[in-house]
């Protein structure tokens, strides 16, 4: 059963990444994410401590709000240990961050901010930097092919595509972005492990 203060803390926190999608990290505040979050105003410093708590919060549960159902999780653990099993665990991660876009138009929001207050860059560098060593570890742990460079290297190939995708979407059309998930594990994953 989720407790109540959870449920209404969520509210707040999920307006906070609404804001900065819409409106820029410099229009997050907690009058707008009251605003947003359909709540007295004031609520939102009841939340959260500083502008800075706010922001890492709103990180957070982006990634919180990304991570794969526990289905999807056990798809891709039972999928083959090939370049093509690989290239559509890629597709779909690919998949679920474009259909969140209010979510990773806000990460990119945090980023910025992120390259001018000390806190949201620790928080968020550690945050990426955690997200990578599991990909590795993923990778690794099944025998997957290639190597950790492999990863990192798939790791960043999608981050631009996504960009383009949500920023200007007629770039690409959905199945030339399918196309290039998989060109680019086919063409970074070696056969060798």
């Amino acid at each position: 059963m989720v407790r109540r203060n959870e449920v209404r803390r969520a509210a707040p926190v999920d307006a906070a990444i609404e804001v900065p999608a819409r409106d820029g990290a410099r229009g997050l505040t907690f009058r707008a994410v009251d605003i947003e979050a359909a709540v007295p105003l004031g609520a939102a410093s009841d939340c959260f401590s500083s502008r800075d708590d706010l922001l890492t919060q709103a990180g957070a549960r982006v990634y919180e709000r990304l991570r794969p159902d526990e289905e999807t999780v056990a798809r891709q653990r039972a999928a083959g240990k090939d370049r093509e099993a690989y290239a559509g665990i890629m597709r779909e991660v690919v998949s679920r961050i474009a259909a969140f876009r209010t979510g990773h138009l806000a990460l990119l929001e945090l980023r910025l901010e992120a390259t001018r207050r000390p806190e949201p860059r620790t928080v968020l560098t550690e945050r990426v930097q955690a997200d990578v060593e599991a990909d590795v570890r993923h990778h690794e742990g099944p025998g997957l092919h290639g190597d950790a460079t492999a990863v990192k290297l798939l790791h960043l190939v999608p981050d631009w595509l996504i960009v383009d995708q949500l920023t200007l979407p007629d770039v690409f059309t959905p199945g030339e972005r399918d196309r290039l998930v998989t060109a680019a594990v086919e063409r970074i994953v070696t056969d060798e492990r």
